[in-house]
């Protein structure tokens, strides 16, 4: 399935050299809208303080005051994206039981969902039968011709992307990434529903 989606040609690009890319593409879009697709279940990220302040020193209660105080970037992406006539949409797939990380990633996509992004969670069960030789990777595409197959250590920490700058890549991506947005349930109800009443994580 994933060899008809993703050619075996692309750039490869280092993660410092990914996050400036991004960073400048993201606001460039013009046509084609955002789509995300976040499949793996756990990430390392010691650059943001909410993660560090749970996986590092253990501190749930302060790692949700942090997701909180994100609450005015979000409206300034919010704002930003109603001038230029840009959505973001995201899939976020989900196995249960949650990992720590996910609990801890939910709470923040949900605040995102409720301001800026269109998010959608959707059960790994959903994705089973696109998975027959490997996991789906996780992709981003960025108007209608730019794909990032973006890559993680094992353990989880950022490794750069591939980069695809082709229409007939991003097209069926973005297809892909849609239909999977169709099945999925809105992050805020899922949240709610589902983890808020969670107690805290095992970090």
């Amino acid at each position: 399935m994933l060899d008809t989606i993703l050619l075996p040609a692309g750039e490869r690009l280092t993660a410092d050299e990914f996050r400036a890319e991004f960073a400048d593409q993201f606001w460039n879009i013009r046509e084609g809208d955002f789509w995300k697709l976040e499949r793996r279940q756990t990430f390392v990220e010691p650059g943001d303080a909410s993660w560090a302040a749970f996986f590092h020193a253990g501190d749930w209660k302060r790692a949700l005051r942090l997701i909180k105080a994100r609450r005015t970037e979000y409206e300034d992406d919010a704002r930003r994206m109603r001038q230029i006539g840009l959505t973001s949409y995201r899939v976020r797939v989900i196995e249960p039981p949650l990992t720590p990380y996910l609990q801890w990633e939910l709470r923040s996509l949900a605040l995102m969902g409720a301001i800026s992004d269109r998010i959608r969670v959707l059960d790994a069960a959903h994705v089973r039968a696109l998975e027959t030789h490997t996991r789906l990777p996780e992709l981003v595409c960025l108007g209608l011709d730019r794909t990032y197959e973006v890559l993680y250590t094992g353990a989880g920490a950022a490794d750069g992307a591939i980069r695809h700058t082709s229409s007939t890549i991003t097209a069926p991506c973005r297809d892909l990434i849609a239909s999977l947005y169709a099945d999925g349930e809105d992050v805020v109800d899922y949240v709610t529903r589902e983890v808020a009443p969670l107690p805290p994580p095992a970090g």
